[in-house]
């Protein structure tokens, strides 16, 4: 199918709800492709925490940009548009539906909806004097320059190349934002849930993330090179780790620790996404694939 005429399903959903085994299964049912659209989990090498799909299921569904950049760099938004939009035609063009999973909303717009900070070129000066502050203070300085500035509030590179934008060209930061929508139709998809079973789940996954080695995967990627401020490291659970391991949070503390930030994020998620009247909502609590895959049949014919 042209790429022009083709619809593109994105699932959408906060983090810990089970959008990656539902993406699994329509994938399975629909003969599809996934593109994942996960800001951590395009980084190779560190699995536990990026919550990567199970090696049986990348064996059995073809995941796309999962794994595949250096941990050591920075793999931005715009890499992943360019990247992705790529894929999405290349799959396209052989025949199966690809279909968008992911829960980094920031690069979920970007591609659904299209925009571009690459005006702005960099201010190294600034990235240094920036580079040793704290969440905190990087929060404070861009809300100062603009109340209304949406960005990942968790991630320190993003302040920052919001920050150096603001610097250079003013409020709002939306203004920054060129929007170039792609030439494909997303058909938006949300998975949600009471926040009860959404927290129930996280602590369940922290737990077995814990179990699994976070602590040892994450001191062997310090050791391999892959700095603490590194965009895969200032994920929930790699940055509790770090800070384990630097001496600042004590063992006992380290699972509450990533409790508490992904009962945060998801929360943030929701409310980022609830403002999308764009998405269709489906329950994770009762099984929500059959309905998704209705509703993708009745609206893909």
């Amino acid at each position: 199918m042209p790429t022009s005429r083709l619809t593109v399903p994105v699932l959408l959903g906060p983090t810990g709800v089970g959008k990656s085994e539902a993406a699994f299964r329509i994938a399975r049912e629909l003969e599809a492709e996934i593109i994942v659209c996960d800001s951590r989990q395009v980084y190779d090498q560190l699995d536990i925490a990026t919550n990567k799909p199970s090696q049986e299921n990348l064996r059995r569904v073809h995941h796309h940009l999962v794994g595949m950049a250096d941990p050591r760099g920075v793999f931005s938004v715009k890499d992943f548009v360019q990247l992705a939009g790529a894929t999405i035609a290349e799959v396209a063009g052989r025949g199966p539906l690809p279909i968008v999973e992911g829960g980094s909303m920031l690069w979920a717009d970007a591609l659904t909806d299209g925009f571009s900070l690459s005006g702005v070129p960099p201010d190294p000066a600034l990235r240094r004097r920036l580079e040793g502050m704290p969440l905190e203070k990087l929060d404070a300085l861009l809300r100062r320059l603009d109340p209304e500035a949406n960005v990942d509030l968790r991630n320190p590179v993003r302040l920052i190349r919001a920050i150096e934008v603001l610097e250079a060209v003013g409020p709002p930061l939306a203004r920054t934002r060129t929007r170039t929508p792609p030439v494909w139709r997303p058909l938006r998809i949300g998975l949600t849930a009471s926040l009860a079973t959404i927290d129930a789940r996280l602590a369940e996954r922290s737990r077995r993330q814990l179990e699994r080695g976070l602590v040892q995967e994450t001191r062997a990627a310090l050791k391999a090179g892959v700095a603490p401020q590194a965009p895969v490291l200032t994920g929930i659970g790699y940055a509790q780790a770090v800070a384990h391991l630097q001496g600042d949070l004590p063992e006992a503390e380290l699972e509450p620790a990533m409790n508490l930030a992904n009962r945060r994020y998801a929360r943030r998620q929701l409310r980022w996404l609830r403002r999308d009247s764009r998405i269709r909502w489906f329950m994770a609590e009762s099984d929500p694939v059959p309905g998704i895959l209705a509703y993708l049949r009745e609206t893909l014919i």
